[in-house]
């Protein structure tokens, strides 16, 4: 799989817009880099043809009135991009974090298309990323489901050295924000990823007050919304990563009911 049938091959809304200004970047980096090793894939200075402009199909997401349907291309890039602002949040890039964004990667895409996607990663780490309009378009263009999965995937890159500083904290926080996220909302996933007594009671979005039925309810309603069903249309390989989440509501719903004592 050559990288530019990669990233052409499955990215629909994200090659529009502040994304796919990035994007077009990176790509530009790549290909200049392949024109000066003299890549025979590359022939169109030898040749004298003009290159293609890389914006010059990209859809204009703001005319669009419905939201398309994201495609797992789609969310890749939208999460190497957001990646890409975490890992330099607290003013460097740990060897730890960015290990763990290529394992990820290779967990859901396999080797090859992993390798693809961290080589277009390390191009975007070097540009300078404005995370409120990248984030504006990903709230336009992507669903409430998708959008918290992206979060619970933040929050694993920042624990990735084992430790989140206040500064990846803000960042998150920040970007949560722009993505139309709410506060109980990003509790609940920041939640998951520490060690507390009450971190049970705010996975589920309830105060520790709550009678047994209120409990119950909310795990029905957490439940649904964290079913790796909802991120189904990404493709098989992120629902596998959202059962990650579905499995902490439940562990955080026998820890509730252990500690009461009710079935």
């Amino acid at each position: 799989m050559s990288f530019a049938k990669w990233i052409g091959g499955a990215i629909g809304w994200s090659f529009g817009g502040p994304i796919g200004a990035i994007i077009g970047l990176a790509i530009g980096s790549f290909v200049d880099n392949m024109a000066d090793a003299g890549s025979p894939l590359i022939g169109e200075r030898q040749t004298g043809r003009k290159r293609r402009d890389p914006y010059r199909r990209m859809p204009n997401y703001d005319k669009q009135r419905r939201r398309p349907k994201t495609q797992s291309g789609d969310f890749e890039v939208s999460l190497l991009i957001l990646a890409s602002i975490i890992i330099k949040a607290d003013g460097k890039q740990d060897q730890r974090e960015l290990d763990f964004v290529r394992q990820q990667f290779r967990n859901m895409y396999g080797k090859e298309r992993a390798n693809h996607a961290f080589d277009l990663f390390k191009r975007i780490t070097k540009q300078n990323v404005s995370k409120r309009q990248v984030c504006l378009q990903i709230k336009q263009m992507m669903d409430h489901a998708s959008r918290l999965q992206l979060l619970h995937f933040l929050f694993g890159i920042a624990k990735a050295d084992g430790h989140v500083t206040e500064r990846e904290i803000k960042e998150i926080y920040t970007i949560s924000g722009y993505l139309g996220i709410s506060n109980k909302d990003y509790e609940s996933i920041k939640a998951m990823f520490y060690n507390s007594t009450d971190n049970a009671y705010k996975i589920l979005e309830i105060d520790k007050s709550v009678s047994d039925d209120v409990v119950k309810k909310a795990y029905r309603k957490m439940a649904k919304k964290y079913h790796p069903d909802r991120v189904g249309h990404l493709g098989k390989e992120h629902q596998e990563g959202a059962e990650e989440k579905f499995r902490q509501v439940q562990e955080a719903y026998e820890h509730i009911q252990k500690e009461r004592g009710f079935k």
